[in-house]
């Protein structure tokens, strides 16, 4: 008799166990949508920007016209630790499934043993060789394994989102850090000019007050000017150079490697090319990361409930073996293989102190708890989308308020010095117009960086452009992805 032979009646066994699990079963709670869906509002009652109705935000970064920021986008992803420990959840979501799916299969175990000695039935020394297949299957009769893969499954769902909504939040944090820094070096721009106008301002003052054309009190006031706009610059230097810092831990860039890119780009304070907005109010629902995240959860504590009652029903497990076992001794060899089917065991509830029952109460809490929190969540979209809405159009207000400010201003600043060369003008009378004009330039600089945090806050609101049919396996691939990505830039970068 062959190996195959011996073994032909487990797989009928195992056949027959396959097909009886197929034809039974419970349906699949987590298959129907939860009661938990929320319809979005019909309208947004915040302006659009642009009156946009369409469009995606995919591209919103490649479409700002600034490599730079991009370059330092990708670079902060690949080391942030937040995106790690969010493919880390990926990974362990999908083991999760794994041992989920696994769970309705059967286990198969091999042994191999070999053994020399005397055998009570053999007087003489003689070998012992042994081959066994063991196998046992636990028969899903009543759902209960296919619920738990199907709450498996919308978690690893669910941690994919979070880990997008990692890399949107990543994304927007460079940004902010990026567009204050560009703001911050305008501004010490602007006081390094004024210091250098107030400090000649200064010089030609006490030399006039030397000689006598000027009171000593001309002279003090531009002195103390000067003392000022000096203490004010390195303020906004002390500013500036904190941003840096922030910006190499983001990318973990070498500072020195960093400084000179960023002393390098370009100077931009407001986005040239503004991002479309996606059609709201349905894809906005749609976009959120951590929305499609806690519906998820809600889908999975539903499996949860239909696994928790399956588990109060009777259940069947089926093992079965095949040994082969060969004694050779001086008299010969000796073949003493067997095989065994079953037990076949139905394991079937009658008391157990109500624990099973508290199990599906237990699963059914968590199910609300996950209603609640999807409830709210919807909610919390709404109104970040309203809020970002209504600061992007405030500040497209103020920001053209701010920029007729400044051109009054100047247009005084200028007037007031021609009065001054003239004599008509005191040298207070400049000095008050410098601050006015300063203060005037800096608030307009300061909107343009609130309309630019005003998009990214939009950006973040919008869940980055994210759609859950396109991009649902580009968690799933996460590790691939940054490998190949890491390869991509030492390709590029070989000479």
């Amino acid at each position: 008799m062959n190996l195959l032979h011996r073994f032909t009646p487990l797989w009928i066994a195992l056949a027959c166990a396959l097909l009886v699990s197929a034809c039974s079963g419970l349906p699949d709670k987590s298959t129907a949508p939860p009661d938990a869906a929320i319809e979005p509002p019909p309208a947004w009652l915040a302006p659009l920007p642009h009156e946009a109705s369409s469009g995606t935000l995919q591209a919103w970064w490649g479409n700002l016209g600034d490599p730079l920021l991009t370059d330092l986008i990708e670079q902060a992803q690949k080391v942030s630790p937040t995106i790690a420990s969010a493919a880390s959840r990926v990974a362990q979501s999908r083991s999760t499934l794994t041992l989920a799916k696994a769970s309705e299969q059967p286990s198969l175990d091999a042994n191999l043993s070999a053994q020399r000695g005397v055998n009570g039935n053999f007087p003489t020394t003689g070998t012992a060789l042994q081959a066994s297949l063991d196998a046992s299957w636990e028969i899903d009769l009543f759902g209960a394994n296919r619920a738990t893969e199907s709450a498996a499954q919308a978690r690893l769902q669910g941690t994919q989102a979070d880990w997008h909504a990692a890399r949107v939040s990543v994304a927007a944090e460079v940004a902010s850090q990026y567009f204050g820094w560009q703001t911050c070096r305008q501004v010490l721009n602007l006081m390094n000019q004024n210091v250098d106008s107030l400090t000649q301002s200064a010089r030609l003052t006490q030399l006039t007050a030397d000689a006598g054309l000027a009171a000593p009190t001309s002279a003090a006031l531009a002195n103390a000017a000067r003392a000022d706009a000096h203490s004010r610059a390195a303020q906004q230097e002390n500013q500036c150079e904190s941003q840096i810092k922030a910006l190499v831990e983001l990318t973990a860039l070498p500072e020195a490697t960093l400084r000179e890119r960023l002393l390098n780009a370009p100077t931009t304070t407001a986005l040239h090319a503004l991002p479309a907005v996606s059609s709201v109010p349905a894809q906005v629902m749609a976009q959120r990361p951590d929305l499609y995240s806690a519906q998820r959860e809600v889908a999975a504590a539903s499996a949860e409930i239909g696994a928790s009652e399956a588990r109060r029903y009777p259940s069947l497990k089926l093992a079965g073996s095949v040994g082969a076992l060969n004694y050779t001794n001086a008299q010969g060899s000796t073949d003493l293989s067997t095989w065994s089917i079953g037990p076949v065991a139905l394991d079937i509830p009658l008391w157990d102190g109500a624990r099973r029952a508290a199990n599906v109460d237990a699963a059914k809490a968590r199910y609300t708890e996950a209603v609640a929190l999807y409830r709210a969540k919807a909610r919390q979209v709404a109104r970040e989308v309203e809020n970002a809405l209504l600061a992007l159009a405030a500040s497209e207000s103020r920001l053209q308020q701010a920029q007729a400010a400044q051109s009054g201003y100047q247009f005084v600043f200028e007037a007031d010095k021609h009065r001054l060369e003239v004599g008509n003008a005191s040298q207070t009378d400049l000095e008050n117009s410098r601050r006015t004009l300063l203060s005037a330039q800096i608030n307009a600089l300061q909107t343009q960086l609130e309309r630019s945090n005003a998009w990214i806050t939009l950006y973040r609101s919008l869940g980055g452009g994210w759609d859950a049919f396109e991009t649902s396996q580009a968690a799933e691939n996460s590790d691939s992805s940054e490998k190949q990505a890491s390869r991509d830039t030492q390709t590029k970068s070989a000479p």
